[in-house]
């Protein structure tokens, strides 16, 4: 396998550079902005810093990642995912202790992606994955309640943890304003329908503006960006923190956590991103800049940021191929800093929640996570349900170690389970009679043939399988599979996505019973057809050929 090189994508694509790309390029880049302005200022405020620091995350470390990353799209910002850690470090450390994390974690990044770490990514499953972001969604969502309903806090607290802030709203629950949850209710109103109406211009941006009209000329008495924080239109500043030992050790694990998120959210969004474009990512040296990205974040006021899917696939759709997209929209937001940032102000506090409980809504992927607790093996639904509840109820760091612990307890588990002592059979093309090397296989059929337990670290090889153009049946030999999970059975329904899209039939062989029973229960041999799945695979090369004879 050749080595994935170790240079930004933005020096190869320069090669062939048109005037007509870069055209269609600044276009997406501005419209990527309009998208990211009203977001950033949400993700600040969630994270508990001020508005202009969502901005400066997105200006520094979405120019930085850009400029050195591994994508040809990939846009990148502050994203909901780091909201409640962000908030948790700030609320114990202040901005000296966010920017300590943050470089630890840039640090770690730039490693992983040195040492060619980015392949290990694939070692996190999808149910830990899953229930994580279903976990920081809901803590999203019990965030911003407070602003939603404009309650008042009488006692003055000011809860870091979830269920502190769950406590808070029941306790202050009687101060509800009646004129903040309109205002509210509108703009949520207005977040959902607008797509429906116009994918032009985000309903985000529209959300804002009627918000800020109720409020101003209907007199609300409705608090306001401006009433809770002190707007800034300054450029980024650099701050070098005090560093102490005690400040280093209490960041660590936060820092950790950051490298970590921000590992699966950009390579995530790299990899969604490949599949709209037709292209392939450099994992390490996307990891390499994501590093880069979240240190001139932290040392400019920035807050962490990583890759974003939502703002990626928008650059993707609106004609953006090269990180000059991406590039552009961090120049555009330097502009709106400068000459708009104090209209900001004007901004309803209760119009910023109804944008998190989209931003939350869009991301918990509630859909796959019932489908999961519906079709996955027991042992992975335990693991995406307890990742879930200890990222509620605890925090991320918690949640990502117990649920790793968890997966991999529970897989050497799985595997015993299948396992057996019996005399050696030795597959080796030479001697196997069933070696598919001595079959006749018709030009139009590809076969691939796969050997041991298909688990969540192994799920990315699936996504190697290759077709031809005139490819018209894949057939999958299993025998030498004796249990499949939930991220690999993910893997196998993208492959099937794939395949319907290039108009290949999939033939299964040879599919023993603990991944048939999973195939089964997840509803991929309805999708597949019970016909595709045959017994031998002589009998799926004879029915292959019928399929392309037809």
């Amino acid at each position: 396998m050749q080595k994935e090189k170790l240079k930004p994508k933005l020096f190869s694509v320069m090669k062939s550079y048109s005037k007509e790309q870069f055209v269609k390029d600044i276009i997406a880049g501005i419209i990527v902005a309009i998208i990211a302005l009203p977001l950033s200022i949400a993700l600040a405020l969630a994270s508990g810093v001020g508005p202009e620091q969502g901005i400066y995350t997105a200006i520094i470390a979405g120019f930085l990642i850009s400029l050195f990353g591994g994508s040809r799209v990939q846009i990148a910002g502050p994203t909901a995912a780091f909201a409640t850690i962000v908030a948790g470090i700030v609320a114990k450390n202040g901005m000296d202790g966010l920017i300590v994390a943050t470089i630890i974690a840039g640090i770690i990044l730039i490693a992983m992606g040195l040492l060619r770490l980015g392949s290990l990514i694939r070692f996190i499953p999808f149910t830990i994955t899953t229930g994580f972001t279903a976990g920081i969604a809901v803590t999203i969502v019990i965030g911003q309640l407070k602003d939603f309903f404009g309650l008042t806090y009488l006692n003055g607290e000011k809860p870091i943890e979830t269920m502190e802030k769950i406590e808070a709203v029941a306790a202050n629950f009687g101060t509800f304003n009646w004129q903040a949850f309109v205002v509210g209710a509108v703009c949520l109103a207005i977040l959902i329908v607008w797509p429906k109406i116009s994918q032009k211009i985000p309903g985000s941006l529209i959300a804002v503006f009627v918000g800020i009209a109720m409020v101003k000329f209907l007199n609300m008495n409705v608090n306001t960006i401006g009433d809770l924080y002190t707007i800034s239109s300054a450029l980024p500043k650099f701050h070098f923190p005090k560093i102490t030992g005690e400040i280093i050790t209490s960041e660590l694990g936060d820092g950790f956590t950051i490298a970590i998120l921000a590992a699966i959210e950009s390579l995530l969004s790299c990899v969604v991103a490949d599949g709209m474009v037709g292209s392939k990512h450099r994992s390490n040296m996307e990891l390499v800049a994501q590093g880069i990205g979240n240190m001139g974040s932290a040392l400019f006021g920035g807050i962490p940021a990583t890759g974003a899917i939502a703002r990626t696939a928008a650059n993707i759709k609106n004609g953006g191929r090269t990180p000059i997209a991406g590039m552009v929209h961090s120049v555009v937001l330097l502009v709106v800093l400068i000459a708009l940032m104090p209209y900001a102000a004007l901004i309803p506090m209760p119009c910023i929640a109804a944008i998190l409980f989209m931003v939350a809504y869009n991301m918990c992927g509630w859909r796959t996570f019932v489908n999961l607790c519906k079709t996955a093996p027991k042992s992975d639904i335990l693991v995406l349900v307890v990742t879930f509840l200890l990222t509620v109820i605890f925090d991320l760091v918690v949640a990502i170690e117990v649920g790793m612990i968890a997966a991999v307890v529970l897989f050497m588990k799985r595997v015993s389970d299948e396992s057996e002592i019996k005399g050696w059979k030795y597959f080796d093309e030479e001697n196997d009679p069933d070696a598919t090397a001595l079959k006749v296989i018709p030009q139009f059929v590809r076969v691939y043939e796969i050997n041991g337990p298909l688990f969540f670290g192994m799920a990315d090889k699936i996504a190697e399988i290759t077709l031809k153009d005139f490819t018209k049946v894949l057939i999958i030999r299993m025998r030498g599979v004796p249990a499949l999970d939930a991220t690999a059975m993910h893997s196998l329904e993208e492959l099937h996505e794939r395949c319907e899209k290039m108009g290949v039939q999939m033939v299964f062989s040879h599919v023993n019973e603990q991944p048939y029973k999973t195939m089964q229960k997840s509803g991929f041999i309805r999708k597949i057809g019970k016909e595709n799945f045959r017994s031998h695979i002589d009998d799926a090369i004879s029915y292959a050929s019928t399929l392309v004879n037809e």
